[in-house]
């Protein structure tokens, strides 16, 4: 099991947020089968079965394939249910981290009505990473690298995170990571999965002319 002790004003309590019930229940929402849902990601019906029943643990690059057949943020599979709100604050060693094989992740947004980013805290095992496949997803990913250390591979560049380094891509770039190392690794992982409307971008941009 993983510690998240090695940044322990980070990290607070460990939840058991039931995974597998989420991605039912979204599916349900959603009035997809589970050959629907199975056929959108790309997982076999047999897998997808034994997530939604507990007797497997999905990966975190099968979470990221699932969210974007769902049309959901892969935080929505382990975000505890709280009150949706304009502004949010997690004190310190109060973001809660839900379990994923061999870490944890926590959701340092939770509630945020209409977010267009992830704030994530990441926390890696020895060995462990996003899983064997690549992921793909739209927007931007951004990792600022806290303990230890973690290997990106995006597009075959490898890239390594020590404490203080960060890195920015297009996610729609192929990626993968994991912790070489031999000590538990910790990072904040930003995803921002949607594109900004030029107009947005126009509005922060000081060439802009516009205030």
């Amino acid at each position: 099991m993983v510690d998240p002790v090695s940044s322990p004003h980070l990290v607070g309590e460990i939840g058991n947020v039931d995974v597998g019930t989420r991605i039912r229940t979204l599916r349900e929402q959603r009035r997809l089968s589970i050959r629907a849902l199975a056929e959108a990601s790309g997982l076999a019906v047999n897998t997808l079965s034994l997530i939604e029943n507990g007797r497997t643990s999905p990966s975190v690059s099968t979470l990221q394939r699932l969210a974007v057949a769902l049309q959901v943020p892969v935080s929505a599979f382990f975000t505890p249910d709280v009150p949706q709100q304009r502004i949010v604050f997690t004190p310190a060693g109060q973001a809660i981290a839900s379990l994923f094989p061999h870490g944890a992740m926590a959701d340092l947004a939770p509630g945020m009505i209409n977010r267009t980013l992830e704030p994530l805290l990441v926390t890696l095992e020895p060995g462990a990473g996003s899983g064997p496949e690549a992921i793909v997803h739209t927007g931007q990913e951004f990792v600022f690298g806290l303990n230890g250390q973690i290997q990106y591979t995006v597009a075959d560049q490898m890239f390594i995170i020590n404490p203080g380094d960060s890195l920015l891509f297009e996610a729609a770039l192929p990626h993968r990571w994991h912790n070489p190392g031999h000590t538990p690794a910790q990072v904040l992982l930003v995803l921002c999965p949607l594109e900004l409307p030029r107009s947005v971008i126009a509005r922060h941009s000081p060439l802009s002319g516009k205030e």
